[in-house]
């Protein structure tokens, strides 16, 4: 009795530092900022900072679903860029038709993926990996290789456009959260997602339709990442499938672990994804405001994933 009261004790920092120090460290370089940076509270400048994360984030939210099911989808960047690629296409039959288009190839590449998981029965990471390589050839295949120059004025709009003082970017990110967050906390498929993630030969004897939740999650991965292309190319102006999602699903992974999502899977945090998302924003612009290049920001994402995976692992003996 002594022994399991000790170890919780000794866990129960290390949870809370999983759980929540993406906060404290979000909040620490907010306050940094404040102090040191100029004109980082201006309204500007915090419009800047929410359009550049938008993007990142939007891929984050379906990366979460993904990993809460015990996977990971390397394909997210290179959707985005499909999309892109798609966009100039269909843009000469108007607006609307050439968003349903791009949003069709991301579904179908998550349908691709999400079969491959479900039924063929690959993991995950050589699943997406495919799509990692040559999603993005497709999109340079469907782009002549070329940037392209986006006239359309609607879609123009999306990316430079604003609603009372937001940018529409933004409300399309904060849309698709809370979205993503009644998603999982409310809906029966969300318990389904986290059960499987959490257990899935549990889930299977359970009865629950785990092929359908898997592939479902993929294809809405695919879909939130096409949005995130779509948004890419409206705040650019230009369609650049060479550029745009360019190490994309790295960012994403990276925003839902520190967000305390773990790589385990049966537990979804889309706060703590969002926050993940905000802090390697914030750390980029931090470094880039402080003359330094924007390649350390890479190395100081690489030492925060090593952290949040640490504080992750189980511990000895039992569930962590």
């Amino acid at each position: 009795m002594i022994d399991t009261v000790a170890a919780e004790t000794r866990v129960r920092p290390k949870r809370l530092l999983r759980d929540y120090g993406v906060y404290a460290a979000l909040g620490v370089l907010v306050l940094y900022n404040l102090a040191f940076t100029e004109n980082f509270a201006s309204l500007a400048n915090l419009n800047t900072q929410l359009v550049q994360v938008t993007p990142i984030l939007i891929a984050a939210l379906g990366m979460a679903l993904v990993i809460g099911t015990e996977g990971v989808d390397l394909s997210v960047g290179s959707v985005m860029a499909l999309a892109a690629a798609l966009l100039p296409l269909y843009l000469g039959y108007g607006l609307m038709p050439a968003l349903i288009v791009a949003l069709a190839g991301g579904a179908l590449c998550g349908l691709f993926s999400g079969t491959l998981v479900a039924v063929v029965g690959i993991q995950p990471i050589v699943a997406t990996l495919a799509l990692l390589v040559g999603g993005r050839g497709l999109a340079l295949v469907l782009a002549d290789g070329r940037l392209k120059d986006i006239r359309n004025p609607a879609l123009l709009e999306l990316g430079a456009g604003k609603v009372l003082g937001i940018p529409i970017v933004v409300l399309i990110a904060v849309v698709l959260t809370l979205l993503v967050g009644f998603l999982v906390r409310y809906t029966t498929f969300g318990r389904q997602l986290v059960a499987v993630g959490g257990n899935r030969a549990a889930s299977e004897l359970a009865g629950l339709p785990v092929r359908r939740v898997l592939i479902v999650t993929y294809v809405i991965s695919g879909v939130l990442a096409a949005i995130a292309g779509i948004v890419a190319t409206a705040r650019l102006t230009a369609s650049d499938p060479s550029a745009i999602g360019q190490l994309s699903e790295l960012a994403a992974i990276t925003a839902v672990v520190v967000g305390g999502t773990p790589l385990s899977g049966g537990r979804v945090r889309i706060l703590g994804t969002v926050a993940g998302a905000l802090l390697m924003q914030l750390i980029s612009a931090t470094l880039i405001k402080n003359n330094l290049p924007t390649s350390m920001s890479l190395v100081v994402q690489a030492a925060i994933i090593v952290v949040a995976v640490f504080l992750q692992r189980p511990r000895q003996g039992g569930g962590g």
